[in-house]
This record gives structure tokens, C-alpha cells and sequence, in this order.
């Protein structure tokens, strides 16, 4: 065991040493090629734990390297040492956070930090659960509202009565319209609401649509502000979609679970002005507080609400009458055995503290504006949407009579093959951008220079090369 263990911690610490160098972001190979070169196959016969390490070091020979300064792809990047310590304990002692009874440690834990996340929000009274996404927080939070709208769904279902409808931006994510699905709504009765240039909801549409929705003998229950966009980084304006949750009596859900965490900053945290005044908050840890996946959490304003969601539980096998009963999680959670993730968070957060959080999302800031500035200096770039927080969106200019979009997703293609740097892209008004994300506060500003200069070089590199040449 010990041999087997300081081995394993030698291929780790190899890892990231790896991550800190000029080593590629990803070796990589086509599906075909890279199926070949890896032992996928079961056999009869168990092997040795010797062959379990080699298969470690060929995963991580393979793997993307979320650590490397140049992975740039999602809305997450970066390593941490205290939480991927925290990860590794909660593998070690492998429990679940339904019961107190066998989660003692944890159930204390989130309970105290679902507590301190409320409090940068201002719910006073107010509670909370992880869970395993945000996509999870915004089903939970639309279910959670269908709930509180009809009082006897849990028994009755939908049948008979008349349709719900529920409101989020054209920019919002897609997973409420799984949502809609999974809960018996209708993807047709989630309403898609028309955003300005900066990629924020336009409340005076949303106010047509609720009014067109009551004409129509609908009704409004559900109205879901983005806080960051995936793609222009966009926060809705909170306060004044909260004025119309009130005067037409719907939930407010805020999916932050990108840009939630600027409320950390005081710089910044007006972005999220009125949030206080939202039914429920996602918020994902795991994106820019750098906690390993899967950390994220549903808040709500009022204490008690979860528990209302569920059937009576008649599991007396698992929920026992206790003195320690009052703190079984499971009781307001839609999943039984779960994960303890808070752990990974909690001692992250006591290492940085809220000044050193504070100060890694007030880098993401930095990063950002810097990244703009460069863009906007360089005479072959340009930029495709104001930078409202943590994404860039740009590309590298086409000659005339040259396809953009094309040009671009080579480029971006290019650079991930080859393993410089992964950016993803997304479309701002059909105009295919590199979407730059600040997601790793260890970046400094010569990543970003060197970052600029791959995409200027492969640009000119392609549109030098010989016509039969060009890939895009």
C-alpha cells in the first residue's frame, strides 16, 4: 500500500509540475487513434495494482490539462491546493451527506457554509443545499417554484390545470429548457426574452410576454436572471426584474453559476444588485473559486422551502428519530446518496479567507480588462461584445472577401490539436468569437501576451499559405 501511494503521489506531482511548464495543454489524438493506444478492454482476469498505476500515467498523459495556463476552453481552469486535498479526503472516507449518523463532519460543514454564502446574498433567513451542478440548481429551482405556485402538484400533477409559463433571456443556459422538460412544462411554455447589444434581458419585453401569457389564460410563475452569461459574460439587471417577480407574482431564480461569485468583490458585486430580493441563487464554487467539479449550490430566502418539495419520507431504514435528526440533509435534498463536496470548499475557503477571495475574483476582473485592452490595440483583432466580466469575445479580422467565421474556427482548431492553448468559441449575432474566459487567477498578464500572439501568428500563418492549403 505504501509503495503503491508514493507512487501514485510521484505521477501527481510529475502532473503538475507539468501543468507549470511549457508542456502542451493536451496530447492530442483523433477518437480512432487515441482508442487504439489505450487498454479500454475488460478481460476475464483481474490485473496487478502495478498495471493500475501505468494506466494512471497513460490517463494523465492524455488528459487535458485544466491546471495549464493556456486552457482557456471553459468556465473553470486552474489548480488548488487545498481543495484537490479536500477531494482526495472525501474519496478517502467515501461517505454520503444524507444523515448526520454517517456524515457528522460534513453535514456540520455545509451547514455552516451554505450559512456564510446567505450572508453575501442577504438571505437572513435563508437555506441551502449542494448539489451537482447548476444545470441541478436550475431544474431544483423551477421545480421548487412549480411547487410553491400549485399546492397540491406533488399529489395531483399537471393534469387539468392551466399551463405554467416560465421567462429567462435568449442568453440564458440551456438547461432550463431541460428543465421545462423533465418537469412536465413544455419547452414551449419557457419563454425566450429578447437581450440588448451587452447580452442582458430587456425587461419591457419580459413585461409584453407576461402580459401576452395572461391574455392567453396562461400562467406566469417562473422568471430566471442570468448572472454571467456563458457566452458575453452578461448579468441581468436583477433589481428590476424583481419589480415585475413582485407585481406578477413569480419566483425569482438567479443562475450564477458562472458569474455568482463576483459577489465576493465589493468592486464588483453591484452586478448582482437586487439579488437579495431573488427566491433562489445557483451559485458553482467550481467554476471561478476553483474548487474541483463538482461543487455548486441552490440557495433560497426562505428556511425551510426544500422540505416542502418532497413526499413524506417513510424510510425509517435510513432517518432515524434522533437527537441528531434535525441535521439529516437528505430530508431537503431531490437526491438520496450524495457526495460530500462541501469539504473540498471549506478548507479552500479558510486557506484564502474572504480577503483572498476577495482579491483572486478582483484578478479575474484584471484579467479580462487586460485581455480587451490587448485586443483592442492590435490592428488584426477585433473586439465582437462589450466585456461586462470574465469572457472576451473577439476574433481575428478576415480580409476582405475571406469567411471570418471559418478563418476563426481554424485557428481555434489549429491551437488545440497542436496543444499551444484550448479556447472555445461561441456566435455573437451569427459572428463566430473566441470566447477568452478569466477563470484562473494565477494567469498574469505575459500568458495573455503569449495567448495573443498564438492566434495573431496562426492568423497570418493561414492566410499566407498556398490556396490548397487552407484548411478553412
Amino acid at each position: 500500500m505504501r509503495e503503491t501511494l508514493k507512487r501514485l503521489f510521484e505521477l501527481i506531482d510529475d502532473y503538475l509540475n507539468i501543468t507549470a511548464t511549457d508542456h502542451p495543454v493536451v496530447n492530442y489524438l483523433p477518437p480512432e487513434e487515441l482508442s487504439a493506444r489505450l487498454p479500454l478492454t475488460i478481460g476475464e482476469d483481474g490485473e496487478d495494482i502495478k498495471q493500475s498505476l501505468e494506466h494512471i500515467s497513460t490517463y494523465l498523459k492524455y488528459a487535458v490539462q485544466t491546471g495549464n495556463p493556456f486552457f482557456l476552453n471553459q468556465l473553470y481552469a486552474g489548480f488548488n491546493m487545498p481543495a484537490f486535498i479536500g477531494d482526495v479526503i472525501t474519496s478517502l472516507t467515501n461517505t454520503s451527506i444524507y444523515t448526520y449518523e454517517v456524515a457528522p463532519v460534513a453535514v456540520m460543514m455545509e451547514l455552516e457554509l451554505v450559512k456564510k454564502m446567505n450572508e453575501f446574498t442577504g438571505f437572513t433567513d435563508g437555506d441551502g443545499t449542494f448539489l451537482t451542478g447548476g444545470s441541478n440548481a436550475n431544474l431544483v429551482s423551477m421545480f421548487t417554484a412549480r411547487n410553491q405556485k400549485i399546492s397540491d402538484v406533488k399529489q395531483s400533477g399537471l393534469y387539468g390545470q392551466k399551463p405554467l409559463i416560465a421567462y429567462v433571456s435568449d442568453q440564458a443556459h440551456y438547461s432550463f429548457g431541460t428543465a421545462a422538460n423533465m418537469l412536465g412544462l413544455g419547452v414551449g411554455n419557457l419563454v425566450k426574452i429578447k437581450t440588448d447589444a451587452g447580452g442582458r434581458m430587456i425587461v419591457s419585453d419580459l413585461v409584453d410576454h407576461i402580459e401576452g401569457s395572461i391574455a392567453s389564460g396562461h400562467v406566469p410563475f417562473f422568471i430566471g436572471a442570468t448572472a454571467g452569461t456563458t457566452v458575453k459574460g452578461a448579468f441581468d439587471p436583477i433589481d428590476e426584474i424583481a419589480d415585475r417577480c413582485k407585481e406578477y407574482g413569480c419566483w425569482l431564480h438567479v443562475d450564477g453559476a458562472f458569474g455568482g461569485s463576483a459577489i465576493l468583490s465589493r468592486n464588483h458585486r453591484h452586478l448582482l444588485n437586487g439579488i437579495g430580493r431573488a427566491d433562489s441563487f445557483a451559485w458553482d464554487p467550481h467554476k471561478l473559486m476553483n474548487i474541483p467539479l463538482i461543487c455548486a449550490a441552490l440557495l433560497v430566502k426562505k428556511k425551510g422551502i426544500f422540505n416542502q418539495n418532497l413526499i413524506a419520507l417513510d424510510t425509517d431504514y435510513l432517518y432515524h428519530e434522533s437527537e441528531s435528526c434535525a441535521y439529516d440533509l437528505g430530508k431537503k435534498s431531490i437526491q438520496c446518496g450524495r457526495r460530500v463536496d462541501v469539504l473540498k470548499l471549506w478548507l479552500s475557503w479558510k486557506y484564502h479567507g474572504d480577503a483572498g477571495y476577495e482579491k483572486r475574483v478582483m484578478r479575474l476582473f484584471d484579467l479580462a480588462d487586460y485581455m480587451a485592452e490587448c485586443v483592442s490595440r492590435a490592428d488584426n483583432l477585433e473586439l465582437l461584445a462589450p466585456v461586462q466580466s470574465f469572457t472576451v469575445c473577439f476574433r481575428y479580422k478576415a480580409p476582405a472577401g475571406k469567411d471570418a467565421n471559418a478563418l476563426n474556427k481554424t485557428i481555434r482548431d489549429n491551437l488545440w490539436t497542436r496543444g499551444q492553448c484550448m479556447v472555445n468559441y461561441g456566435y455573437v449575432n451569427e459572428r463566430l468569437a473566441i470566447r477568452f474566459v478569466a477563470a484562473n487567477p494565477d494567469l498574469d498578464n505575459s500568458h495573455i501576451d503569449r495567448f495573443i500572439s498564438y492566434i495573431q501568428e496562426e492568423g497570418a500563418r493561414l492566410l499566407a499559405a498556398p490556396g490548397d492549403e487552407m484548411k478553412y
